[in-house]
């Protein structure tokens, strides 16, 4: 029997058969088989790759061969242990820091008995001065017939103690800005030296994550029933456009193109999208002011990526395209900065075929604080336009290949058991994703700053 589902805010009928059970969990981690390939590839063979260079020669590892579960454990234990060694070098490098801060170090120490001997100095200068002062003046006050001779000699002598006190200030001051060079030099140093090691430890926290959740995604499909395995699909390509900007506070539109570059039709295409902030770290969550929502042609009503569903667009065509709208919310308190969309692109046919694109999409773009009030309302890219769906595509995307139209995100109903469910992008595909969309983002980041 037919069951009910709802999906994110909006409830959706899907047409469920017992013996589809099997075909549901296969379609939820074909974008999880995806991108954890591109992600354990890069990151997790990296990061442990003395652990199984023995297992395959140099480049043997591509993404069409998926990591063992085996491996995947070496993986996160080397990632564990790159953790655990980097958060011992930011503590250390704080604790460096903080004695160098501290006023008992010699630095500090030998800057204060600087500033109180150039401050002495100075001190010094200015009572030569005023010596030197009133004993011009009480030269001046002498009538001209006087004895001036005393008068003139403490004249004499003040001008030579203003200028041994000035060499005195001159030397004491040389030795304070020495003092203080040495000090700040010191600090600064090790400041930069705690941020790397903060940095370092916050990659290594986030490739730690990755891994685990590589790992995590692999044993719950091992624990799955067998079946057939969904294929990477290098003419499935995924592209992503939109504006450049989004402004605090409002919602900008992008566009997430599914291109069948394959000589068949597919039953059932979607695709599975987050969005990231590229500033988040470990200590500030920056993605949370981010809301992802999709919707397209068929099904106009805006509706959120969850951890259940993902963008259904219905059948495509050979050589045709779906085109499906991501509404990017910012919210209002998001401080500016840099983010990312990413997405993949999977699908699902009727005879149980499934598969996923090659690469997935990402798209940077600038987030603008929100304007103060009183100050005009910000334009830098945040588009307004906020309209269910804009834009068609040049392709129709049907329903399947009986003629019916896809409806509210599922395919229609035939009242036989090859009817397909809804496809469903959930769990590990998720995890997975962010884990990939976290990986372009360190790596976009460390080239912008090389």
């Amino acid at each position: 029997m037919p069951r009910e589902v709802s999906a994110g805010a909006t409830s959706l009928t899907l047409v469920i058969f017992s013996d589809q059970k099997r075909s549901a969990l296969k379609i939820r981690r074909i974008l999880a088989t995806a991108v954890a390939a591109a992600v354990t590839t890069p990151v997790v063979f990296l990061s442990a790759a003395p652990a199984f260079a023995d297992t395959k020669p140099a480049g043997a590892q591509t993404q069409e061969q998926k990591p063992t579960i085996e491996q995947l454990k070496l993986a996160v234990a080397a990632a564990q242990s790159t953790y655990d060694a980097a958060v011992v070098a930011h503590a250390d490098a704080e604790k460096a820091f903080a004695a160098l801060a501290d006023a008992s170090h010699p630095n500090q120490t030998a800057a204060v008995e600087a500033k109180t001997a150039a401050d002495a100095a100075a001190a010094a200068k200015k009572a030569a001065d005023e010596k030197l002062a009133k004993a011009q003046a009480d030269l001046a006050a002498l009538p001209a017939d006087a004895d001036k001779t005393a008068a003139e000699q403490a004249v004499t002598d003040a001008q030579a103690a203003v200028t041994a006190a000035a060499a005195a200030k001159t030397a004491a001051d040389e030795k304070l800005a020495a003092a203080y060079k040495t000090r700040d030099d010191a600090l600064i140093e090790a400041a930069r030296k705690s941020e790397a090691a903060r940095q370092a430890k916050d990659k290594a926290l986030k490739e730690l994550k990755a891994a685990e959740k590589a790992l995590a995604a692999a044993e719950a499909e091992e624990g799955e029933e067998p079946g057939e395995d969904c294929v990477e699909e290098s003419k499935l390509t995924v592209a992503l456009t939109g504006p450049k900007k989004v402004v605090a506070g409002t919602s900008a539109v992008f566009t997430l193109k599914i291109s069948n570059g394959t000589t068949k039709s597919l039953d059932e295409v979607g695709a599975y999208a987050e969005a990231f902030n590229m500033d988040s770290t470990e200590e500030k969550d920056l993605d949370k002011y981010l809301d992802l929502s999709w919707s397209t042609a068929a099904n106009p009503t805006w509706q959120s990526f969850d951890d259940e569903t993902g963008a259904v667009a219905g059948a495509v065509k050979p050589g045709g395209h779906a085109d499906i709208k991501l509404r990017l919310t910012v919210d209002a308190k998001s401080p500016a900065g840099d983010g990312m969309l990413f997405a993949a692109g999977g699908y699902e046919n009727k005879n149980g075929s499934c598969g996923w694109s090659k690469e997935a999409a990402d798209l940077e773009f600038g987030i603008t604080a929100a304007s103060k009030p009183g100050t005009g309302t910000g334009t830098g890219g945040g588009n307004g336009n906020t309209t269910e769906q804009g834009g068609t595509s040049t392709t129709p995307v049907t329903g399947g290949g009986n003629g019916n139209t896809a409806t509210n995100g599922s395919l229609a109903t035939t009242g036989s058991d090859d009817a397909m469910p809804q496809i469903a992008l959930a769990g590990a595909a998720a995890v997975a994703l962010g884990a990939g969309a976290m990986f372009v983002v360190r790596r976009r980041k460390a080239g912008s700053n090389a």
